[in-house]
């Protein structure tokens, strides 16, 4: 017997759709009267009347008898429907031939327990709540396929429920770093997701026009850097802001262009200030939402986030590394490295952004749980120099499983010095750097009302992809997609 195609199931469950109606039943009521969860009703006495709804699972029937499984987000629970004890022959004959599985239903019954020990509902009544028109499709459970399984994130969900277990993690993920922060006295914000001037980050942004100014603007590409600043200058000691961010760049296991991400601004703050503070939110973090400090993640095998944070430098990592010196290094002597090691870059890329290349190829080896440290101005046009080495910055990003997973620093206050970072920025942009950044004016007049000593931080969905040790993209619950091609216009 073959199995009918998916056209040919929803041609029959139509059928029985007008069947329904036929007989007086209303197939998309508006009320379920449901009185309990699946998980609740499992907890009642034998004898209890229990009023659950769900999607059928499964379905069996054996004679007068039918058992199915009834699935909410809370589990399942077994429900049997037996003909003339509770279910009359005209309403038990309608149940079995006109409703199957992916249906929805509410039912009404006495919890009992059956011969083999399983908590079940012995129906007196049922009430469709849903009829669905396209079966689940047996064959979709346990797709490996990611591009499938993402593109139907609602199959995926249903009949795999571990990744609502995920989402459900996620959001403990984000409320946790929110409660930490007010805790610590910080106070929520929301700044513009439109800016004329994309800034706070090297990335390239998302442009649009705004039709009612007539004017081109950009989705921002940080969580409101710098808005949050202005709130320093404006006298705002704590602030943070949890949002979605978009970059109009690649995609990879770590990066996608649609993404939540946390940022804290911390006045009269330095950069080991903030160093302490992210290492006792990430573990506040990881033991509200998974109640662990230790995860399996990647080929870095299991990385202990209670153990001592150690430091790495980046020049002298570099170093190590690869026996180059960056700070001294010329542009064609980097570019000689990053051939040597077969690491791929664009010819037209700035020293910064090859530098950068050369970074990210180090540390990949490096497991922490750590900061990196003692970044050079080059790659860090927003952060505050070091007093006693001018070249590198008071910059600090957590790495795990040889990624970062934050970014922060001793924010630049000095209105002149960024004044002159914003220009050599500038003159990135026009040499090719798309992710170079633009010339925020307002910005620096803001600065020289005077900004107190601030320390910023801000981390992304990342931390909490790596630490589900998954690729980004599925710990998205609806990531963007490629729309798939509708057959029926390839041949026009």
């Amino acid at each position: 017997m073959n199995t009918p195609n998916t056209h040919d199931e929803r041609k029959m469950r139509l059928q029985k759709l007008e069947e329904l109606k036929t007989a007086g039943i209303n197939p998309y009521p508006a009320k379920s009267h449901r009185v309990q969860t699946t998980k609740t009703a499992l907890e009642l006495a034998d004898g209890e009347t229990a009023v659950v709804a769900g999607r059928i699972m499964l379905k069996r029937e054996m004679g007068k008898i039918c058992f199915c499984h009834l699935q909410d987000e809370s589990g399942k629970i077994q429900i049997v429907f037996k003909q003339d004890d509770g279910i009359d022959k005209e309403s038990f004959k309608l149940f079995t031939k006109k409703i199957e599985t992916a249906d929805i239903i509410s039912v009404e019954g006495e919890r009992f327990e059956t011969q083999k020990g399983e908590k079940s509902i012995l129906v007196k009544k049922w009430t469709l709540l849903s009829k669905a028109l396209l079966p689940l499709g047996d064959k979709f459970h346990g797709v490996q396929d990611e591009e499938l399984r993402l593109r139907k994130r609602y199959l995926d969900m249903i009949l795999n429920p571990e990744v609502r277990e995920m989402f459900k993690r996620k959001a403990k993920f984000w409320q946790a770093t929110r409660n930490f922060l007010i805790e610590e006295g910080f106070l929520e914000v929301e700044t513009p997701v439109l800016e004329t001037t994309a800034g706070g980050a090297s990335a390239t942004p998302f442009a649009t026009h705004h039709n009612a100014l007539d004017m081109d603007v950009y989705l921002r590409i940080s969580m409101g850097e710098l808005w949050q600043k202005r709130l320093m200058v404006a006298g705002f000691d704590k602030t943070f802001e949890i949002g979605r961010q978009f970059r109009n760049e690649g995609m990879s296991r770590e990066h996608l262009q649609d993404y939540s991400q946390m940022e804290f601004y911390w006045g009269y703050a330095d950069y080991t200030m903030g160093m302490e503070l992210v290492e006792r939110m990430i573990k506040h973090i990881a033991e509200e939402t998974w109640g662990t400090l230790k995860f399996i993640i990647g080929e870095h095998g299991e990385i202990d986030l209670g153990q001592t944070w150690k430091h790495y430098d980046y020049v002298e990592t570099i170093k190590e590394k690869t026996g180059l010196d960056i700070m001294s290094a010329t542009i064609e002597e980097v570019k000689t490295k990053l051939n040597e090691l077969q690491i791929k870059y664009d010819k037209v890329e700035a020293k910064s952004a090859l530098v950068d290349s050369l970074w990210k190829y180090c540390r990949k080896s490096i497991a922490g749980p750590g900061f990196l440290i003692n970044v050079p101005v080059l790659v860090s046009p927003l952060a505050k120099r070091k007093e006693d080495n001018p070249e590198l910055t008071e910059r600090f990003q957590p790495i795990i499983a040889g990624s970062e997973l934050g970014n922060g620093y001793s924010e630049l206050n000095d209105p002149i010095d960024q004044a002159e970072r914003f220009t050599e920025q500038v003159k990135m942009k026009e040499a090719g750097d798309t992710e170079a950044q633009s010339h925020d004016k307002d910005f620096v007049e803001a600065l020289e009302h005077g900004m107190p000593p601030t320390c910023g931080f801000g981390f992304s969905e990342r931390v909490f992809s790596f630490l589900e040790n998954k690729p980004i993209r599925e710990c998205q619950i609806f990531p963007l997609m490629k729309p798939v091609e509708d057959d029926s216009k390839k041949d026009k």
